[in-house]
């Protein structure tokens, strides 16, 4: 692991975010923050994290208030090898074969606690598992290697709105409630990390930015169900199983084949909706059907449809194979109906 600075003093609540541009020296910067018990928002490959220190509760305490996050929901502790992971967690079977085959990238791991496991029960929500991921972007691997100790980093926005993939999407929900943005510019992947569960027979329990064909293909055999990452009590096991996340303010409508007066749409593919010349705004994820191209607009565009005014987002169907499993995931939690529990759990 990576030197770990010695600055303990706290970081008191600064109501004017800092945002640098990338770099060495903002790496550093990002580091000390953390050190100090502060909150740094910054890119992955996938989107934008909110960065603390996974070891410490009173970071947790603080990154949970600042995204308005469930306590219940775990986080993912980033690192920044394979070394640092075992520290954390028992990496074996199938479990190192996955991160030996796309470590550093778009995949968490649960995986068993490690016996002297630093991560606070906080970020682990009180499990005897820990999420895991090495992500691949440099400058997310600078601030980790600087820092040298987990760090937890779920996708820096509030908590159930549209994830983030560009500094300025940080600063609009988190502007004000954290210490630094480190501006990387555009993310390349656009959606989060997929999770798969290695407790036994992997299984995944979120798709996301790795498709599961390429995940099968490592291990041989198909992924179990994650329906059983549930308990009795429904509190997930793993980051991102809200029913009701990644939600525009205006209501989602999926599989739409016309559009209502007023209504804005996310298109997909070359082909015209019905009515869409009444839409109140217009964007395509991919005019030419590209799920790669569309995984990386996703987040960005229903931020933008949410901001035109209008009360209700129609979106087109899109493919359900590759990546197009993980963008279909988040607009079925994007449109997932947000009653009186969800407000309290997720506000």
């Amino acid at each position: 692991m990576g030197k770990i600075l010695s600055d303990t003093t706290p970081v008191p609540a600064d109501p004017a975010t800092e945002t640098v541009p990338a770099g060495e020296s903002a790496a550093i910067r990002a580091a000390a923050v953390l050190a100090r018990g502060g909150l740094v928002a910054f890119p992955t490959e996938t989107v934008y994290g909110l960065g603390a220190d996974a070891t410490s509760a009173a970071a947790v305490a603080r990154l949970y208030a600042a995204k308005g996050r469930p306590s219940f929901n775990p986080l993912i502790a980033h690192v920044a090898d394979l070394d640092a992971v075992r520290a954390l967690a028992r990496l074996e079977g199938d479990g190192l074969r996955l991160a030996q085959a796309f470590w550093p990238g778009p995949l968490t791991l649960v995986l068993p606690k490690a016996p002297a496991c630093p991560v606070s029960d906080l970020a682990t929500a009180g499990l005897d598992t820990v999420a895991v991921r090495i992500p691949a972007h440099p400058l997310a691997h600078a601030i980790l290697a600087a820092f040298g100790r987990p760090v937890a980093a779920p996708s820096a926005n509030i908590s159930g709105h549209v994830s983030p993939t560009t500094a300025a999407h940080v600063a609009a929900d988190l502007g004000g409630r954290i210490d630094l943005i480190v501006d990387g510019g555009p993310v390349a992947v656009g959606v989060e990390s997929t999770i798969i569960a290695c407790l036994g027979a992997p299984v995944m329990l979120r798709p996301g930015g790795l498709p599961r064909a390429e995940i099968e293909r490592v291990l041989g055999h198909p992924l179990g169900d994650g329906a059983a990452a549930r308990g009795p009590t429904e509190r997930p096991a793993a980051p991102g199983l809200l029913a009701s996340h990644y939600a525009p303010r205006a209501s989602v409508r999926l599989e739409a084949a016309s559009l209502a007066p007023g209504e804005a749409l996310l298109a997909f593919g070359p082909q015209p909706l019905p009515g869409a010349e009444q839409a109140a705004k217009v964007l395509n994820l991919s005019p030419r059907g590209d799920l790669v191209e569309a995984a990386s607009n996703l987040f960005g565009y229903l931020r933008a449809l949410d901001g035109c005014g209008a009360a209700s987002i129609a979106v087109m169907a899109v493919p359900r194979h590759g990546l197009g499993e993980a963008i279909n995931d988040r607009l079925r939690r994007a449109a997932a109906p947000r009653d009186a529990a969800d407000e309290e759990i997720e506000g």
